[in-house]
């Protein structure tokens, strides 16, 4: 199947190097030119201009935008527009606010364009073993599609979840829980390091992989880390960020009136990674100190 792919990031460079594996003839752009001749060197049809990609597809066309969520997609989106017909389709595979897919699909629909969202999951490991992709979107378009779904993902990880903005739903609530399990980690191992015991956190890692309830590839990646950086993981800083969809996550469970205490806290506590001396710490010490007389630290 040939295809435009519009964004040759970390993520986007190695899809498209999976889908040429595959068989599969991939039309590229990138907003810097050198990415896209370097993944021409590995096989795939190089473009430098949104037009130029599109005059190398076949009608019906498809192009599957991989860049960043927000602006850059709407902006990305608009530009293909000049250029696209009606029969064409736009994947989006990138992390949408799922309101914006049904927005999107309703407009493009209006002038004879489908649009697809398909949540992906894999990072930097999706090349070697396949993409988990949450596919939304109306059946037509998405069944013409699975050829290339296919290719992406590994053995049953891809799935039609539903209608216009399904599949970014599902993976929204996926990073939500991401979220979740990876504080639990975190916190877990904050206390074995702080134990009185010489415990070997790498070792630990890779005992829980084998037959704990508690193995995931999210240990196993904790594992590596912890090989490459130390005990301490005294090169990294505690600094995290996040991308989006976890606040998105908390935000539809507010409007459902679902509880979900986990979630949230994993999300604040990222927020507060990012602040070097909280000013809520400084509040609570003050207040410490003038109802109990309790010692403070002063800079």
């Amino acid at each position: 199947m040939r295809i435009g792919f519009i964004g040759l990031g970390r993520m986007g460079a190695n899809m498209v190097r999976r889908l040429i594996r595959d068989g599969h003839e991939i039309v590229v752009y990138n907003r810097t030119p050198e990415k896209t001749t370097e993944i021409a060197g590995e096989g795939a049809t190089p473009s430098y201009s949104i037009e130029e990609l599109v005059s190398k597809l076949e009608e019906p066309r498809a192009v599957w935008v991989m860049v960043p969520a927000g602006d850059a997609t709407e902006a990305q989106i608009e530009e293909l527009l000049e250029h696209l017909e009606p029969g064409d389709t736009i994947i989006d595979g990138g992390n949408t606010n799922f309101h914006d897919d049904v927005r999107r699909h309703q407009a493009l629909k209006a002038k004879g364009i489908a649009y697809v969202d398909a949540g992906t999951s894999g990072g930097i490991w999706g090349l070697e073993l396949g993409y988990c992709l949450m596919v939304g979107g109306d059946k037509e378009p998405v069944t013409a599609l699975e050829p290339i779904f296919l290719a992406l993902a590994p053995d049953g990880g891809y799935l039609h979840v539903g209608g216009p903005g399904a599949g970014h739903y599902v993976k929204m609530v996926h990073n939500g829980i991401e979220y979740g399990l990876m504080q639990a980690y975190a916190e877990g191992f904050e206390i074995m390091h702080a134990s009185d015991y010489d415990l070997d956190l790498a070792g630990i890692s890779a005992l829980w992989m084998q037959g704990s309830v508690v193995r995931s590839w999210l240990l196993e990646l904790l594992g590596r880390a912890y090989e490459a950086n130390g005990r301490d993981l005294e090169h990294l800083k505690g600094w995290v960020a996040d991308s989006g969809e976890g606040r998105w996550t908390v935000q539809e469970a507010i409007d459902k009136d679902v509880p979900a205490p986990v979630i949230t806290l994993s999300l604040l506590t990222r927020f507060r990674s990012r602040q070097d001396d909280s000013y809520t710490g400084k509040v609570l010490a003050a207040l410490r100190n003038e109802f109990g007389g309790h010692a403070v630290k002063t800079e």
